[in-house]
């Protein structure tokens, strides 16, 4: 099952860049020139590695939130709302407590977390006492965020002046790498002679990606190898079965979204303090949590699969905006992301796919065999002869 997982996954991405060739091909581009500008935007130089890591991060754990409600038989498309809420709690902790380093920063993601895991709890309460769907009620609490995150920033306290954005987070709240020390002089003298740190660093690198890849593996773990993993999935798997087995079926729900809401809200706590942390927050949404939707599809909804899958993602996304220089759409990639998904959403398509390639190669092996006993039996004759 597990390798059919990746063999789909595989033959949808070629699926994808294949029909995408076309796409380029029409729009007066060549395909080979255009994915050629892609790789090397996304990976060709250092300072480009770092940004597609920095961009990958919170891809990696809304992700990994759409994920985890999936295996336990739930939808969250409430990803982008607890993001949201997720940014706001690390802003308001990082900007108005006053904690020593390292301490403050570790508070400022569990207030981002906890704000997460109480926006996805809502929906989950939502649907286990009132059976309202959540999908609608997840939908409608990513309005509600964004508008919360616009009400604060109208506060003076929050909102710097002549701007659409808050303050920036205390130096203090910070989780970049060696941040304090890039911005010191001796720090800005010995990367101006390392071009190679400089590239690396310069970029918002952050700890976000150690938290991220922790976070999976324990997501991982708890789905497979804890009681709490198996009645989740159990609740996911048959409701009926799962109540009659002893599971209290709505704390499962609550319990399942909530998780979800705490991955996705670590993920805007990580962006206010790694990424956007001189400017803060900003009034408008940045899309991570839909696009985590598209991650989890392409990882097959398997949480260490959210990693390669957000790198993808990520990579695709920053490199593709530089798709301009030859005179192309960066909007391409949005298509070639698309048609992966949607090929990943068929499986019966590729099932068909997969059984005509293998009858295909199966067929010219027979063929091969056949010509070749053929010749041989031929040979064996002539010899016979002499």
């Amino acid at each position: 099952m597990k390798r059919n997982r990746i063999i789909y996954t595989l033959l949808a991405m070629l699926l994808g860049m294949v029909i995408g060739s076309i796409v380029l091909i029409l729009s007066g581009t060549n395909p080979i020139e255009a994915y050629k500008v892609i790789f090397v935007g996304a990976f060709g130089k250092p300072k480009y590695i770092s940004w597609t890591v920095v961009k990958a991060v919170p891809l990696i754990l809304t992700g990994l939130s759409v994920a985890f409600a999936f295996n336990t038989g739930l939808f969250n498309i409430g990803a982008e709302g607890q993001y949201i809420v997720g940014s706001i709690g690390a802003l308001l902790a990082g900007l108005l407590l006053d904690l020593p380093p390292v301490i403050h920063g570790i508070v400022a993601l569990v207030c981002g977390l906890f704000c997460g895991f109480i926006w996805g709890g809502l929906v989950g309460f939502f649907k286990a006492k009132f059976q309202v769907n959540e999908v609608i009620s997840s939908i409608m609490m990513n309005w509600i965020a964004f508008y919360l995150s616009n009400y604060l920033l109208s506060f003076p306290l929050i909102r710097s002046i002549e701007s659409d954005n808050s303050y920036p987070i205390k130096a203090s709240a910070s989780i970049r790498i060696l941040g304090t020390w890039k911005r010191s002089g001796a720090g800005k003298e010995f990367l101006k002679q390392n071009k190679f740190l400089r590239d690396i660093l310069n970029p918002p690198v952050n700890w976000g990606l150690i938290i991220a890849i922790i976070a999976a593996i324990i997501i991982w773990y708890i789905l497979k190898k804890t009681t709490l993993g198996y009645e989740l999935r159990a609740v996911g798997f048959n409701r009926k079965a799962a109540e009659y087995g002893g599971i209290d079926i709505n704390k499962a729900i609550v319990k399942s979204m909530g998780i979800a809401g705490a991955l996705a809200g670590l993920a805007g706590a990580i962006t206010v303090l790694g990424v956007s942390g001189n400017i803060g927050m900003m009034a408008a949404q940045e899309g991570y949590g839909f696009d985590g939707m598209a991650v989890s599809l392409i990882a097959g909804n398997a949480p260490l699969g959210t990693i390669p899958a957000a790198l993808l993602y990520a990579g695709l996304s920053y490199g593709g905006g530089k798709l301009t220089t030859i005179g192309t759409y960066s909007e391409v990639i949005n298509i070639i992301v698309g048609i992966m998904i949607l090929f990943i959403a068929m499986p019966k398509l590729l099932d068909t796919i997969k059984f005509f390639f293998t009858k295909w190669s199966g067929e010219n092996k027979n063929k091969k065999m056949n010509t070749n006993s053929i010749k041989k039996n031929e040979t064996d004759k002539v010899g016979g002869k002499k």
